[in-house]
């Protein structure tokens, strides 16, 4: 079969027929997703108290896809998805708990919406979070099926003889979305085992298919050589089940994509927030004719079941549903005090352990040490793999930062993308859903802006959002800062845009040294880490910068992340006398404030905070407590920077111990780094603009 073949399929009784058993379970979940539905609307002021959306009329495609999955398998259902979760073995009372937030939704532990489930159980497919930013789950779905081809490459896939395969489901009109593309490209690039099952029933909210696309989805697939597609009737179950039958068999067997269009009506309302009669009209009664209940309830009739136990089957669900509703009600919520759980997973890395300046080591440029650091964790770690644009091939990295390492761990572990930011971020939390463990990059701090969907909505909630249960190990390397004229697109600083996105951790080292030890416990750490990279101090060739060269660490050395380090201690006397103050900075400010504090010897502490998030405060306190003087320094533009908001944390909780305001000094408020290195001097802080405010805030 060609890898770009494609087939409609129509219902044909006279081929083999699911089992009797099966034809018999998908009647009586059917008939639980119709009561489902019926019960929340007959009870809406008790279940629309949170929004909520349901199968009704793409019952018997969501079934057909539930029922070809394994227990090895992976699949990131949408927020109509109700029936496919019964269809894996979900219980009515527990999709209820969600709808009703209780404290013992399996989910999410009252968190978030119904029908956005997240499930590590055995005997059930793995189910990540997933967010409600339409479309955006075919990235971290992608990034499922390529860690599942990454570890069975490697042999690291315990369920290999199982053909594990990811189930993405997505509706029609997400489609359009560019990152929906981007996992595309991804799938077929690499022949990856996914099958996207594209739920069509013509409408958005109220948009309808005329208005938001040219073509639809099987039409759009077309352009993506390598992607099998299937067209079939999504409300025909048999015809459905035949369809999802051939996609998992496809790609269990090849181990590539397949794209599934499947005609669904739309019975319900899009959600309880926007109802049907809103907006519908005579659409509504053009889509019941398509019912796929009646429908399938014909079809059985016609394979020989008895109309009395049809009947039995929707008396037991409507029983069930009823019973389950009960239960949910009385469920107990979740208790208050549990609200702050789950921000991240513990800490892999709490103290700093192995040999920082081994003897006889030599002195290693920040660039090289970081490069060490990767091949150290390519080295020990088999489930760890490195990607972003530019570092696989010949290149290595346009910083030379990945130098040789794809020549040593070949092409499945140190390769390049195409230039996609969105899914070289979002495909990290696929990854470490089935064990792989990224490290990624992106090219320029500059170019990180099209990660952001993902960064937010899939990587930085997935812990707090899943109890705890899917946790997103992902270390994302950055390069950032100005140097030499690198211009607007290649010189900007991102930290405070990247400190308000919760559930992230954010590192930034200033020397060699700590590079290798925080990019290893940045791999380690179980959560979200983005690495920032000076690229000002990679080779030390800045005025100034020399001490970002250090004794290289053995490899091993780690540093836990949230400590900060005191870059330069002051002279005890002159501490004594009041003489002193201290500069809580990071990064190039390290560099800024050595020099200017040349010509005010002994009166200058320079904290290093080394991590912004964890914020090491304990230190930040324990030093303007010792000098009762400070300057906070960065590189980003001042106004609304993490600068200003961490002097004015300051002021508040050390305004006693403090003998001057808390100084701050950043660059200029524009929207860019110009280009011409003149223009960049005066937009930025410098030694000499450091040593002014030095001098102004020690004569206070």
């Amino acid at each position: 079969m060609s890898t770009h073949s494609t087939s409609t399929l129509e219902p044909d009784f006279t081929t083999a027929l699911p089992r009797r058993s099966l034809l018999h379970r998908a009647y009586l979940l059917m008939r639980t997703a119709d009561e489902l539905a019926r019960l929340y609307e007959e009870n809406k002021t008790v279940t629309a108290k949170y929004v909520h959306a349901t199968a009704r009329g793409h019952e018997a495609i969501q079934l057909a896809a539930a029922f070809q999955l394994r227990p090895t398998d992976c699949a990131t259902p949408y927020y109509r998805d109700d029936a496919m979760l019964l269809g894996m073995g979900l219980s009515p009372y527990e999709l209820m708990l969600q709808l009703l937030a209780k404290r013992d939704d399996p989910f999410s532990g009252g968190r978030t919406y119904y029908g956005h489930p997240s499930l590590r159980r055995p005997g059930f497919p793995i189910i990540p979070h997933q967010s409600s930013a339409t479309g955006m789950q075919a990235i971290p779905a992608t990034g499922m099926a390529h860690g599942i081809k990454y570890l069975e490459g490697q042999g690291l896939l315990t369920s290999a003889d199982q053909q594990p395969v990811v189930l993405c489901s997505i509706g029609d009109g997400a489609m359009t979305e560019g990152e929906v593309a981007e996992a595309l490209q991804m799938a077929v690039l690499h022949q990856l085992p996914i099958v996207y099952v594209v739920q069509d029933n013509d409408w958005g909210i109220s948009a309808t298919g005329r208005e938001m696309r040219a073509m639809n989805a099987y039409e759009f697939a077309a352009g993506f050589k390598g992607l099998h597609r299937l067209q079939l009737d999504g409300a025909d179950f048999l015809a459905s089940h035949a369809g999802m039958e051939e996609a998992f068999a496809y790609a269990r067997r090849t181990r590539g994509p397949v794209l599934v269009h499947a005609k669904c009506p739309l019975l319900g309302h899009h959600t309880s927030g926007v109802r049907r009669e809103w907006y519908r009209g005579d659409n509504l009664t053009q889509h019941a004719l398509s019912d796929p209940l009646p429908r399938f309830h014909q079809q059985l009739l016609s394979l020989g079941f008895a109309e009395t136990e049809l009947t039995a089957l929707a008396d037991e669900a409507r029983t069930t549903v009823a019973a389950d509703y009960k239960r949910a009600l009385a469920a107990p919520a979740p208790d208050p005090v549990t609200y702050l759980d789950h921000e991240f997973a513990p800490p892999a890395v709490i103290v700093e352990s192995g040999e920082r300046s081994p003897a006889n080591a030599g002195k290693a440029l920040m660039v090289d040490a970081a490069l060490h650091a990767v091949d150290d964790i390519l080295q020990e770690f088999p489930e760890a793999l490195f990607y972003g644009q530019d570092v696989g091939g010949e290149l290595g990295g346009v910083f030379r930062e990945a130098a040789l390492l794809a020549k040593k761990y070949g092409d499945a572990r140190v390769f390049n993308t195409p230039i996609q930011e969105a899914y070289i971020v979002g495909s990290t939390a696929g990854m470490s859903a089935v064990g792989a463990k990224a490290i990624v990059e992106i090219q320029f701090a500059d170019y990180i802006w099209p990660s952001l969907n993902q960064l937010v909505e899939e990587l930085s909630k997935s812990c707090y959002l899943t109890n705890g249960k899917f946790p997103v190990q992902s270390l994302i390397r950055v390069p950032i800062g100005a140097y030499g004229g690198g211009g607007p697109y290649h010189s900007g600083s991102i930290e405070s845009t990247l400190l308000t996105i919760r559930g992230i951790k954010v590192v930034y080292p200033s020397n060699a040294a700590d590079m290798k030890g925080l990019l290893r416990a940045a791999f380690l750490d179980p959560n979200p880490v983005v690495l920032l990279e000076h690229k000002g101090l990679y080779w030390s060739k800045v005025p100034g910068t020399e001490d970002a060269k250090t004794t290289e660490p053995a490899a091993g050395y780690v540093i836990p992340l949230g400590k900060a380090a005191v870059a330069q201690q002051a002279d005890a006397a002159k501490l004594r006398n009041g003489e002193t103050c201290v500069v809580i900075t990071y990064g190039m400010g390290v560099y800024w404030a050595k020099t200017a504090s040349r010509e005010l010897p002994g009166q200058v502490e320079i904290l290093d905070l080394r991590t912004l998030n964890p914020l090491d405060y304990d230190a930040v306190e324990a030093a303007v407590r010792r000098h009762g003087k400070v300057l906070v320094l960065t590189e980003e533009p001042l106004l609304n920077s993490f600068a200003e908001s961490l002097a004015g944390r300051i002021q508040r909780t050390c305004f006693r111990q403090l003998d001057a305001p808390v100084f701050t000094l950043g660059a200029a408020n524009l929207p860019a780094i110009p280009l011409n290195v003149e223009l960049e001097r005066q937009m930025l802080p410098n030694a000499e603009k450091v040593g002014a405010m030095l001098q102004e805030l020690l004569n206070y």
